[in-house]
């Protein structure tokens, strides 16, 4: 379980590192994220010098929250984006001073741990796939259709949208 001040620490860098459009439905990135953490889940591989999951996550919040404090004098869920950007910088490129990193080396948490179980969590979001314009994996049916311009089916069949106020109608060559 993670702690309060470890919960808002995570939450405020959710939204730092996936924030959710919006004009979108909210994502469940943070759920995902306290869900793997709650059950220790590994991801089939750990560098050595890195604790299990859980651990690694609770010792890399609590390093973040006291590097926040220390540079700043808040806790860093109270922190303006900026200097929240910057706590995150440091922790990105090993520029850390606290002393809970010590045996945590801040830039492995963030390669290793932050930022893929944060990315993975909220890219693996259907919703997410359907703003880029991904309609997700084709199986069990597969794309028949592979050429360009063309569509299978199923697929359906884009809107054209009106051009925005004060863009020309078309393209003079």
């Amino acid at each position: 379980m993670l702690s309060d001040t470890q919960l808002a620490t995570l939450r405020a860098i959710t939204t730092r590192v996936c924030p959710d459009s919006p004009e979108r439905p909210a994502t469940t990135t943070l759920a995902m994220v306290v869900r793997k953490i709650g059950k220790d889940e590994g991801d089939g591989h750990r560098l050595d010098c890195l604790p299990r999951t859980a651990e690694c996550w609770r010792r890399g919040l609590d390093a973040i929250e006291a590097e926040a404090r220390l540079r700043f004098d808040r806790d860093f869920a109270e922190l303006e984006p900026d200097n929240a950007n910057k706590v995150l910088g440091m922790v990105e490129h090993g520029e850390v001073c606290a002393e809970l990193w010590e045996d945590l080396p801040s830039e492995l948490f963030w390669k290793w741990r932050l930022l893929p179980d944060l990315a993975s969590a909220h890219w693996a979001q259907p919703s997410l796939w359907s703003a880029m314009g991904f309609g997700g994996p084709a199986s069990p049916r597969g794309y028949v259709r592979l050429g360009e311009n063309r569509r299978d089916p199923w697929e359906a069949v884009e809107e054209s949208r009106r051009p925005l106020r004060g863009w020309p109608q078309h393209h003079e060559r």
